[in-house]
Formats: C-alpha cells, structure tokens, sequence
C-alpha cells in the first residue's frame, strides 16, 4: 500500500536523446547527456542533408504526481460507496476467530489389534 501510494505522488520525468534517429540516452529524474551534435548541420553534405533525421532531437516524457490525497467518503458515488461498505464487512467478517469444533471421537480409544491384518493379507506398503 505504501508502495502504491509512493508511485502515485512522485512525479516522473524521462528524457530519450535521439541523434541521426538512434536513441544514445535515456534518464530518469534528471537530464539527458546530448552527444555534442547539437549544432546545426551544413548543406555541404549532401548524403546527410537528404535523410529525414540527421539532427538530434530530445524527446521528453512528463507524469505530474497528485498532490491533493484527501479523498473523503462523501466524494465517490453511491456505487463506490456501496462497494467500500460492502468489502469492508466482509473484509471484516472473514478474520473473526472460528469457534473450535468439538472431536466426537475423542474420548473413545482405539480398536485392540489382535492381529497383523497387513501380514495376514501380504499388503505392503512402500
């Protein structure tokens, strides 16, 4: 629950850094480290001029946490609330101690063995 409740609030940042369309770096919380060709190209070159990612280009991926956790009773709907009551009673109905069942037998002793039955009807077990 606590873990649940950590991951709901933390706000979470990842950053990819693609250069010539390959990704070279993903972080996590902190900022990415660029390759150093963030400068623009020339037009000298052709062969790389033409393809359609041969800049580096920073893509960032942003999950703000929730901040307000004060949820009361009063702000779900009725199905919520129902189903809240309903699984808390049962919840705890279930953990209540079961009375101990009486043995009827207890106080009668065993059968007196006369003889090796097993013996007599060579049934081994192995």
């Amino acid at each position: 629950m606590a873990l649940l409740l950590l991951l709901s609030t933390v706000s979470w940042k990842v950053e990819k850094h693609y250069c010539m369309g390959r990704l070279m770096d993903v972080a996590l919380f902190t900022d990415v480290d660029t390759c150093g060709m963030d400068m623009p190209m020339s037009m000298d070159d052709e062969n790389l001029g033409e393809t359609e990612n041969s800049c580096c280009d920073n893509e960032v991926v942003f999950v703000e946490g929730q901040d307000d956790l004060k949820i009361s009773f009063n702000d779900l709907d009725v199905e919520q609330q129902s189903f809240l009551v309903a699984f808390t009673h049962t919840y705890l109905h279930s953990l209540q101690n079961v009375k101990e069942q009486p043995v009827p037998h207890k106080l009668y002793p065993p059968p007196i063995l006369v003889k090796d039955i097993q013996l007599l009807d060579e049934v081994f077990l192995i």
